[in-house]
């Protein structure tokens, strides 16, 4: 056993003794917790068939709170509506301003001032992106759509930074309520987008406003999270030498501080930006109004896919122009020519005053329009062409993945799909080979691998959507137990066990399936392919740009291509997930494994390890606690795809938020999101608890 220290020494552990004593007692507390969860889930496997109650929690014991929620908010909204209608009409002013200033300025002039822009911030390579990619909005035809987003994000985004910053310098100047906020903003972010796109609809009233508020909602947390931060690392000596010239408290902050936490602020800003862009896309579902987003959904519904695919690049070209330029003025940077800058904006008021004349109007764009009916057509043969091998992947692994991962073998293997019939027999073998290879590692002091075997063989008989309450509420708190002791474990319970008085606990299990598969396929995929360029430079060279693709591109995009091959479906939707959640994965493996100390390595190869010892000895273990995060924020990636995913065929929480959308159904919506909010809340604490777990046994 090695032990990895803060100070860099490799050697062996002064408790190995007691430690494996303790293996072989079986009293270590996973090894408790995992015996429990298998006497638990043994005991319902055998009471489920003559007590329902196991598996369905009893109707009788179910709230009424969708009724409850949807009564209490018609009744504060009916007391708040004038208020918040004025707050609309207020709202649409800036719109309307923005949205005539965009649509109404000739596209010359737009390009003009982007451009200078780019090149004052970033030089030759900005000024060339901008033009390329402003060129292809603007040839594509969706010019006017494309203001039309614009005009909400140059709002939107203003109210985002000033909201997100004062939250910030609250939670920094008053400590005590710090953690309060702190819950609030993963609240913010954790509650599905569409969750709170039913109270606002009805509140302020059907329109772009909606979209607005939301995006504000939405893209505020990121802004507040880096003030907070920003302003924690700002250095002792600077606040001492602020007090020490007689600055009072404003004065410090404003005078001081702040601009001494500008470089992580403006990662807020790059942050806030990309997550307004997202939500406006977002809101479109709703709003209905003639921006690029609802470009793509009217195009995905009429299955025009040459269409949607083109207005799918406009909204990545203005996601990746928005955050190369953020993250421009984010660094700390010397600014190019103003000359040049002016010379380029100078350019472009010519070109503009001409454009009446000289050049065509931005409705008379339709470069594309060949090339959507090539794309459609070339789709179509390609599909006629290929859909026995799409359908024979799609079928393959639904019947042999999914289904099984769902509703388990016991139910899903079937004559039709695996063969042959499941029965009662071969349950009692798999499970007598299972408890065999638990005795065999449990002799071999693996108990903990020998228990987690035998419940992993329960999970995958039964299937996650068909798993027993009591079970799932036992090994959530032995979960919790393990990761952050008795406080985690009574939160873990007391959250999923709201989820069941809701009675919403078979949707939520089916989040949880469908959560559960991506993420599974994230970490063998994304964890081999961070494993991969950890060890090679150039595998890193080519993963890093599409990794930065990925996270650039917005949500709604990643649907697009996923519908053109495999249609609506649970399928496709996995696929969307596992294509937006992947990227933390990777990223955060690869950055675990290569920001291990040379020292250790050093150490390790002196001791006479080999490079596979090296990893498995030192870079892993070390890098433990940060593919932890990764894997962290995996899931919670996976759970923020899910009410996307809803949109193309899935039947879980999602679902029913955007049934609950459709509906004007609030009290829906809401306890909807908020189930699907606590299973993202109870994912991250438990990660986090055993991240930091796994920190402090490095001595880090």
């Amino acid at each position: 056993m090695i032990e990895i220290s803060a100070s860099g020494t490799v050697g062996l552990a002064s408790n190995r003794i007691e430690i494996e004593k303790t293996r072989m007692n079986g009293l270590t507390p996973g090894v408790r917790v995992a015996l429990l969860c298998v006497l638990v889930g043994a005991a319902c496997l055998l009471l489920a068939p003559s007590q329902a109650w196991i598996r369905t929690w009893p109707q009788a014991l179910t709230l009424p709170a969708t009724a409850w929620i949807g009564s209490g908010l018609t009744t504060a909204f009916e007391f708040l509506k004038p208020a918040a209608r004025f707050v609309a009409k207020l709202l649409e002013y800036p719109m309307v301003g923005a949205n005539r200033l965009l649509v109404g300025s000739p596209y010359a002039l737009t390009i003009g001032v982007l451009a200078a822009l780019g090149w004052h911030i970033g030089g030759k390579r900005m000024v060339a992106l901008v033009l390329a990619g402003l060129g292809f909005v603007l040839a594509s035809g969706y010019w006017v759509a494309s203001m039309n987003t614009l005009a909400l994000v140059f709002v939107s985004v203003p109210l985002a930074l000033i909201v997100g910053g004062l939250i910030g310098v609250f939670a920094y100047e008053f400590r005590a309520v710090r953690r309060a906020v702190e819950t609030m903003l993963d609240i913010m972010q954790t509650v599905p987008t569409f969750a709170y796109l039913t109270p606002l609809l009805l509140l302020f009233g059907f329109g772009p406003v909606v979209g607005l508020i939301a995006s504000v909602i939405y893209a505020a947390p990121p802004m507040a999270r880096n003030v907070l931060l920003g302003l924690q690392r700002v250095e002792p000596d600077i606040r001492e030498a602020a007090i020490m010239n007689g600055a009072t408290r404003a004065q410090q902050l404003i005078l001081v501080e702040i601009p001494s936490a500008a470089q992580q602020i403006m990662v807020g800003v790059n942050q806030t930006i990309m997550a307004a862009l997202s939500m406006v896309i977002i809101a479109a579902v709703i709003g209905g109004f003639n921006d690029i987003g609802w470009e793509v959904l009217l195009t995905m519904r009429k299955a025009a896919f040459g269409q949607s695919l083109i207005a799918g690049v406009v909204i990545v070209i203005f996601a990746v122009l928005a955050d190369r330029m953020s993250s421009a003025l984010a660094r700390d940077r010397k600014r190019h020519s103003w000359k040049v800058t002016a010379a380029i904006l100078l350019l472009g008021i010519v070109i503009a005053a001409l454009q009446g004349s000289l050049l065509p109007a931005a409705n008379d764009f339709a470069a594309f329009k060949g090339t959507t009916a090539v794309i459609d057509r070339y789709l179509g043969a390609f599909t006629a062409a290929n859909g026995a091998v799409l359908e024979g992947l799609k079928n393959t692994t639904m019947f042999f993945v999914l289904l099984p991962l769902r509703i388990g073998l016991d139910e899903a293997v079937l004559p039709f799909t695996w063969g042959f019939q499941w029965t009662t027999g071969i349950s009692i073998a798999v499970f007598s080979v299972a408890a065999a290879a638990a005795v065999v590692l449990g002799l071999r002091n693996r108990a903990l691998a020998g228990l987690s075997l035998l419940v992993a063989t329960g999970i995958l008989v039964t299937g996650i959507a068909n798993l027993p309450w009591p079970f799932v509420l036992v090994a959530l708190g032995g979960l919790g137990w393990l990761a952050g002791g008795p406080k985690l474990a009574a939160f873990a319970v007391l959250m999923v066990g709201a989820v069941l008085l809701m009675g919403l606990w078979e949707p939520a299990l089916l989040s949880l399936y469908l959560c559960a598969a991506s993420v599974l396929v994230c970490v063998v995929a994304g964890g081999g392919l961070g494993l991969l360029c950890a060890v090679s430079e150039n595998a890193w060279r080519v993963m890093r740009p599409v990794c930065d693709f990925l996270q650039t591109i917005p949500l709604f995009v990643f649907l697009i291509p996923v519908l053109m091959f495999f249609q609506i479906g649970e399928f496709s939707a996995f696929l969307a997930i596992c294509a937006y959640a992947i990227v933390p994965m990777i990223r955060y493996t690869q950055h675990g494994l290569t920001s291990t100390p040379e020292e250790l390595i050093e150490a390790a190869v002196a001791s006479g390890a080999d490079e596979w010892q090296v990893m498995r000895e030192v870079r892993i273990p070390y890098s433990a606690p940060t593919i932890l995060l990764g894997l962290n924020q995996t899931i919670l990636y996976a759970f923020s795809m899910l009410v996307i995913a809803a949109l193309i065929g899935t039947t879980d929480l999602g679902q029913q938020i955007y049934l609950a959308l459709g509906q004007g159904d609030v009290g829906l919506g809401v306890a909807a999101g908020a189930a699907m909010a606590i299973l993202a809340l109870v994912a991250d604490r438990l990660i986090q608890g055993f991240a930091a777990r796994q920190r402090h046994a490095l001595g880090l």
